[in-house]
C-alpha cells in the first residue's frame, strides 16, 4: 500500500543532472554530471519543485569521480557514515562500481546497456519501494524499463523523450542484471508480438525507448513542433516502434512538447567566461569589445564594425547542415566583402576539413576562422557575434538558438522542430521576432536567410540597437528554467488531477 499525504511525492529519475539545490544535502553542490540538455532541465525542474516546497526526490547514478568524492580509502562502515552525512533522504544514489570511476555520463559510442540496467535495477528494486512516490518522471531510454514497473505498481509515470536513440535488450539480459522482468514484461515493447514470457525471454528483444513511451501514462518531447513532425511522419530515421508509440500517446491526448532552456549562467550579465559583460541596456559597446577579443583569438581581421556570423554546433552533416554553409561560404563572404563580413566556426566534427580547405584555397583566413570546440571561446562567440548559424535538417529542441538572442546574437535557422518553436522571423516595423528562418533545406535557402540578416545589418545603428535590446529582454523572460519547470508542473497536475502549486505551498515554512 502506497503512502498518502497532502503533498504529492515526486521521484525524478535521470542519468544526468547539472546541480541540485543546496538544501537537499551537503553533497548537492558537487552533483554535476552533464552530457546535454537533459542535465539542465532535470536540475531546473528539481530546483523549481524544491523551491515550491514540493516533496521531490531524485534518483541518480553514483558517479563518485564526477562528484569529486574521495572515498577510495574509506572502509564500508566509514562510507555509510559519510554517505548519510553528505546526502539527504531526498537524494537516492544508485550504487554500482560501473558508475564510480567514470569521467563522463555516456561512453564514446553513446549506448551503454550495462550502466542503464544497473541504474534501473536500483530504482525498481530499492528506490521506488523506499520513496513510495505518487508520480515518477523518467528520462530517455536509459530509464525505459521503469514506466513498465511503475504501471505494474499503479504509479503514474511521465516519460520525457530527449532524443530518438534507443537500445534493445533481451528479457534474459534484464533478468541477469537483477531486475525481475517477469513481473512487468507485458508492459514492455517487444520486437515482435510475444507468445508467452518463456518463448520471448531469449529471442524477443525489448526496445527500451519504445517501452518507456508505451508504458508511461504521459510522455513529452522537448519541443512541440518536433512532436508534431514525428506524428505526421517526418524524418525517416525515426524507428517505426518509437513513431507508432508516440502517435498512440498523441492521439490519446497523453503527449505534449515542452521546450528545454539554456543554463541560467548563459547570461552575458553574469557570464564569467566572457571578458566584457553586458545586458540589454548596454550591449552595444560591450559586444564590440567582445568581438575584437574573439577576432584577435581566431586571427580574424580586427574590426568591431564587421558583421560576424558564428557556428556553434558540432559539424555533423547528417543533422546540423554544415554542408549547406560550405556550399555558399566563399560566395557569401565575397558578396559582402566590402561590409567586412566574417564567419567564425568553433566546433568539432566530421565536416571541419572542408572549411579548412575553403579557407586555404581562397586565402581568406582573415574572414573565415575554423577552431576546435572550446567552452570559453564558444561563450565568447555568443557574446561577440551578430548572427548565429543553425541550419539543422531536424532539431528535437536545440539550445544555441535560445542562448544566442540572450547574448544579442540573432539566429539564422531552418524552419524545423525546436527551431520553429524558438526562432520567429524578425519584423523591425512591428517590433516582433528574434531571428531569420528559411523553409527550403538547401544552400540557397540558407543564403537567402543570411541575406535577410545582412539587410537587418544595413539598417541604422540606432534601429539595430533598439531591436537587439528588445530581443535580449524578451529572451531572458522566455528562455529560462522557471518557464520550463512551470510546463512540467502543469503536466504533473494533469496526471494527478490536482493543483500542485497550492499543494506544494500549503504548510511551507
Amino acid at each position: 500500500m502506497r503512502r498518502t499525504s497532502k503533498k504529492p511525492r515526486i521521484l525524478i529519475v535521470t542519468p544526468e543532472i547539472t546541480y541540485l539545490p543546496e538544501g537537499m544535502g551537503n553533497l548537492a553542490g558537487k552533483m554535476s554530471a552533464k552530457a546535454g540538455g537533459m542535465a539542465d532541465v532535470s536540475a531546473s525542474l528539481v530546483a523549481a519543485l524544491f523551491d515550491l516546497g514540493a516533496d521531490v526526490h531524485v534518483a541518480l547514478p553514483h558517479y563518485r569521480r564526477m562528484f569529486h568524492e574521495e572515498t577510495g580509502q574509506l572502509v564500508a562502515d566509514e562510507l555509510r557514515v559519510y554517505k548519510s552525512r553528505m546526502t539527504s533522504d531526498r537524494i537516492h544514489l544508485a550504487e554500482d562500481r560501473c558508475f564510480y570511476y567514470r569521467d563522463r555520463v555516456y561512453s564514446q559510442s553513446g549506448a551503454n546497456p550495462k550502466l542503464a540496467l544497473a541504474f534501473q535495477r536500483e530504482v525498481i528494486n530499492h528506490f521506488i519501494p523506499e520513496v513510495q512516490p505518487d508520480l515518477i518522471h523518467c528520462n530517455d531510454w536509459m530509464t525505459g524499463l521503469i514506466p513498465a514497473a511503475a504501471r505494474r505498481m499503479g504509479i503514474p509515470c511521465l516519460f520525457t523523450v530527449h532524443n530518438i536513440h534507443t537500445h534493445k535488450l533481451t528479457l534474459a539480459e534484464v533478468e541477469d542484471a537483477g531486475i525481475d522482468a517477469a513481473e512487468f514484461w507485458q508492459n514492455l515493447y517487444l520486437s515482435r508480438p510475444p507468445y508467452n514470457y518463456f518463448e520471448s525471454r531469449d529471442t524477443n528483444p525489448v526496445d527500451l525507448q519504445a517501452s518507456g513511451i508505451f508504458a508511461a501514462h504521459f510522455i513529452n518531447t522537448v519541443s512541440p513542433t518536433f512532436l508534431k513532425e514525428i506524428v505526421d511522419g517526418w524524418h525517416d530515421f525515426i524507428p517505426d516502434s518509437i513513431r507508432s508509440e508516440i502517435r498512440n500517446k498523441f492521439h490519446a491526448g497523453c503527449a505534449a512538447g515542452i521546450l528545454n532552456a539554456p543554463d541560467p549562467t548563459d547570461n552575458p550579465a553574469i557570464d564569467e567566461k566572457i571578458p566584457f559583460r553586458y545586458g540589454p541596456d548596454n550591449h552595444v559597446e560591450a559586444k564590440r569589445k567582445n568581438k575584437l577579443a574573439l577576432q584577435h583569438a581566431l586571427g580574424l581581421e580586427e574590426n568591431p564594425d564587421a558583421p560576424l556570423f558564428f557556428w556553434p554546433s558540432r559539424l555533423d552533416p547528417v543533422q546540423k547542415g554544415p554542408q549547406l554553409l560550405s556550399d555558399i561560404c566563399y560566395r557569401f563572404l565575397d558578396k559582402y566583402w566590402a561590409q567586412g563580413a566574417q564567419i567564425a566556426i568553433i566546433a568539432n566534427g566530421a565536416f571541419q576539413q572542408p572549411f579548412w580547405d575553403i579557407r586555404s584555397f581562397h586565402n581568406i583566413g582573415n574572414r573565415l576562422a575554423v577552431h576546435d570546440f572550446d567552452g570559453r571561446l564558444s561563450q565568447l562567440g555568443f557574446a561577440a557575434s551578430d548572427f548565429l548559424l543553425m541550419p539543422s535538417l531536424f532539431e528535437p529542441c536545440g539550445l544555441p538558438q535560445m542562448q544566442a538572442p540572450i547574448y544579442g546574437s540573432l539566429a539564422i535557422a531552418h524552419n524545423t522542430g525546436g527551431l520553429h518553436d524558438t526562432v520567429e522571423p524578425l519584423d523591425t516595423a512591428r517590433h516582433v521576432g528574434n531571428g531569420f528562418r528559411f523553409d527550403t533545406y538547401d544552400s540557397n535557402g540558407l543564403f537567402w536567410a543570411m541575406d535577410q540578416a545582412m539587410e537587418f545589418w544595413s539598417l541604422p545603428a540606432s534601429v539595430r540597437a533598439s531591436e537587439i535590446s528588445r530581443i535580449m529582454t524578451e529572451s531572458l523572460t522566455r528562455f529560462n528554467h522557471e518557464a520550463c519547470a512551470r510546463e512540467y508542473i502543469k503536466m504533473y497536475e494533469q496526471m494527478l488531477h490536482r493543483h500542485l502549486v497550492k499543494d506544494f505551498s500549503d504548510g511551507k515554512a
